[in-house]
């Protein structure tokens, strides 16, 4: 006996998302001037990595409490301190925001975290980031994801045809953008961490879209004389099983780092949960609804 597949969504599923084009558009719209309106207000709130501030790598002679060594770097009244474990449950990782004033009070902090420590740790690296050197990782943050960004919309445009480049481009561009007003409006620590965030839900958007678009060629080869708002009607349909399974499942692994992953985890898991769900959006009713204002895709 056979077990039968489980289909969320039925065979015969038939949406009109194209004629619901002007109200994703507006609502794209709205999320990109919300945007706009945070980074002009609010900005984003830096982290270490990027204003600069203080590196401590350090093992522990025991599996190290987060909870506890947090209170106890929060009882030192040295500003923003950020936690991490790493490899073994006894290495950790302290970043200190950089402190008023000049070498002598970044020392100072050292000193006073190692004194809270104790003998007992292991000091592997101490560093101290400049503002020089933040900015630098800032601007090499944003490079990388405007060169990812656009490298993946010439690797659409050469795999389908150049309208399919512009549409990845802007529908990617607003996944990511979107994000970052993500941490602008809940202040959420924009830092590596964050960088990292964008860059991996850039390459889950465009996965996504992706498979509409191929879905939309096929059609298209075969339907050589349907009107495209039915093309790209039946394509989304005919994906939508498969795009919502995908979102379901990575959410499943995301929501949980979100509710119990702890405070370091927050900003990352926060900015991928609502990349995943903006991503699918867009997918849906963004990127393939551009291709109706772009020169005519050919039918070979």
């Amino acid at each position: 006996m056979f077990l039968r597949p489980i289909h969320f969504v039925p065979h015969d599923t038939n949406i009109d998302f194209v004629s619901k084009r002007w109200s994703a558009f507006f609502v794209t719209g709205f999320l990109v001037l919300a945007t706009l309106v945070a980074l002009v207000v609010k900005g984003l709130n830096f982290g270490i990595d990027f204003k600069g501030g203080i590196l401590i790598e350090a093992k522990a002679p025991h599996t190290v409490d987060i909870a506890a060594l947090r209170r106890d770097m929060d009882s030192l009244k040295i500003g923003e301190v950020e936690l991490q474990q790493f490899g073994s449950p006894e290495d950790i990782l302290i970043r200190i925001q950089r402190q008023d004033g000049g070498e002598q009070a970044q020392m100072k902090a050292v000193q006073a975290v190692r004194d809270k420590l104790g003998s007992t740790y292991e000091y592997r690296r101490v560093e101290v980031v400049g503002p020089t050197v933040g900015a630098e990782l800032l601007r090499a943050g944003i490079i990388a994801t405007v060169l990812a960004v656009l490298g993946i919309a010439l690797y659409v445009g050469f795999r389908f045809e150049w309208q399919f480049g512009v549409a990845a481009l802007i529908a990617t561009f607003h996944d990511v953008f979107t994000t970052v007003g993500l941490y602008a409006v809940l202040q959420l620590d924009f830092n590596l961490t964050a960088v990292a965030a964008l860059l991996t839900l850039a390459g889950y958007s465009i996965n996504d879209t992706v498979v509409v678009f191929d879905r939309i060629r096929e059609t298209m080869r075969r339907q050589k004389t349907t009107d495209i708002r039915v093309i790209i009607n039946t394509s989304v349909n005919q994906t939508l099983s498969r795009t919502i399974m995908t979102a379901g499942t990575t959410l499943l692994a995301l929501l949980p780092l979100l509710f119990i992953g702890g405070q370091t985890l927050i900003p990352f898991s926060a900015a991928l949960t609502w990349g995943i769900v903006i991503g699918t959006y867009s997918s849906i009713y963004v990127a393939s609804a551009l291709l109706l204002y772009l020169p005519p895709l050919r039918r070979h």
